[in-house]
């Protein structure tokens, strides 16, 4: 199995049109691939195209398609990395290319590739602050939690949380799944070392949020308030599901400031 050959024979016989496309994931270096590894590929299409993710099976590789118009994956850049999530940018930024006139992508990925490297920049108060409230609230509820199984589910929401808040205190990306130790190694070895070991240790999980709480400006509590959006009506769908079971709803009252 080539990944590259079967990659650039998908692009062919399924997106002939393609101005460019990108193989790219751990399937490109040995030394990362597993039994497991699919094909992950980033396809440009036409001006007048519709975008879609497809999964698909081609030469027994699993295949995770991403197509769409280059302002379409510009659009999908720019979201992701307001989420702090630059899955996109990263994919396009180490692709290969299996498709198009040689350059076609160059200046995409030249872009994809100054924005991984520069980072996210510091998370916002208020988004460093909820972060902080969470896994403020979290700590207390595992403190206190006299079911065990209740525990267990904390505990686990718990480690997750802390190490989401260390990579936006450090002003790092984020990430999910595999991609959240992976994003952590890449800002702190041994923090991520120390996170790791925490996830089955009640009281190492417990000293690691806490420094990690105090290196984000401490436990948030006292003081946290968020405003509610002001709503002019409610929707149809809550009217609607009010007039049928006869719930006495109160409609919000618009605020006239």
């Amino acid at each position: 199995m080539d990944p590259i050959a079967d990659a650039t024979s998908l692009v062919a016989d399924r997106y002939p049109e393609a101005r460019w496309a990108l193989l790219t994931g751990s399937v490109l270096y040995p030394g990362s691939r597993t039994a497991g590894s699919d094909l992950d590929i980033v396809v440009c299409v036409p001006d007048e195209s519709v975008g879609h993710r497809d999964s698909v099976r081609w030469q027994d590789w699993p295949v995770e398609l991403f197509v769409n118009t280059e302002a379409g994956h510009r659009w999908f850049i720019a979201q992701e990395t307001t989420r702090r999530k630059p899955t996109l940018a990263r994919m396009i930024a180490t692709g290969l290319p299996v498709a198009g006139p040689v350059g076609a992508a160059d200046g995409l990925q030249r872009e994809c590739r100054a924005s991984v490297d520069a980072g996210p920049g510091p998370a916002s108060a208020s988004d460093l602050e909820d972060a902080r409230y969470g896994v403020t609230d979290l700590l207390d509820d595992l403190a206190h939690a006299r079911d065990s199984g209740e525990a267990e589910v904390v505990r686990a929401v718990l480690w997750e949380r802390v190490g989401h808040l260390a990579l936006a205190a450090a002003g790092q990306w984020d990430g999910g799944g595999k991609w959240l130790l992976r994003e952590l190694r890449a800002w702190d070895p041994g923090f991520a070392d120390r996170w790791l070991a925490a996830r089955q240790d009640h009281r190492a999980l417990e000293a690691v949020t806490r420094a990690t709480l105090d290196a984000a400006g401490g436990p948030m509590f006292e003081g946290y308030r968020r405003q509610a959006p002001v709503v002019a009506e409610l929707p149809a769908t809550s009217a609607a599901a009010a007039e049928t079971s006869g719930s006495d709803i109160q409609t919000p009252i618009r605020s006239t400031q």
